[in-house]
């Protein structure tokens, strides 16, 4: 699960600290939650317990972590009955929010830019951005998959890291704990639960 944790750490750093509405414009709702976090990272007056809180907050609201999920687990999750898959969920998100928060760092130095806006459907738009480090590292493009069923609230659905896509990651991770194991669901979420316990 390391490529994934990878991939949450860059999300962490997109996930935005107060609680507000962002714009409905994807765009726009991007930006806004970037510079949001730039701000609040570099705020030393917030310790890492309240930073923590903030993002878990803000990932509930503003990541669809019920469709990650759902799409981490592929064609097995039509074979799962409701009880299995819900219990699945609890402890993915769990996961996730761990993952999510397992490390806090300032980047308040670092200089975003957008750099691009496709819109794929009337449901996504593809928001291509990239980071440039103020110590000369190689800049680092993201591209950002925003849902936009509901018009009026935009939701992160995945992150394009260099290529790498969150979402395609970590179902290439579980499935193959899923393989290793007969597709026990019950499996892959004892793990989960134990990464949350540890």
């Amino acid at each position: 699960m390391n490529k994934f944790k990878i991939c949450l750490f860059l999300l962490f750093f997109f996930s935005h600290f107060s609680i507000y509405a962002y714009s409905s414009n994807p765009k726009e709702f991007v930006l806004e939650l970037v510079s949001d976090a730039i701000s609040k990272l570099s705020d030393k007056s917030l310790s890492k317990e309240q930073k923590i809180e903030y993002v878990e907050n803000i990932a509930l609201e503003n990541v669809d972590i019920k469709a990650l999920s759902l799409y981490t687990l592929g064609e097995l999750r039509k074979t799962l009955t409701e009880k299995e898959i819900l219990s699945y969920q609890s402890s993915f998100e769990k996961y996730f929010l761990k993952s999510l928060t397992s490390r806090l760092t300032d980047y308040s130095s670092s200089k975003f830019e957008i750099v691009g806006s496709e819109q794929k459907s009337s449901n996504y738009t593809i928001i291509s951005s990239k980071i440039t480090p103020e110590d000369e590292s190689p800049e680092i493009k993201v591209d950002w998959r925003i849902y936009t069923k509901n018009p009026e609230k935009p939701l992160i659905r995945d992150l394009i890291v260099e290529g790498l896509s969150l979402a395609r990651t970590q179902k290439e991770e579980f499935s193959s704990i899923l393989s290793s194991n007969n597709n026990d669901i019950e499996i892959l979420t004892k793990k989960l639960n134990e990464f949350v316990s540890n």
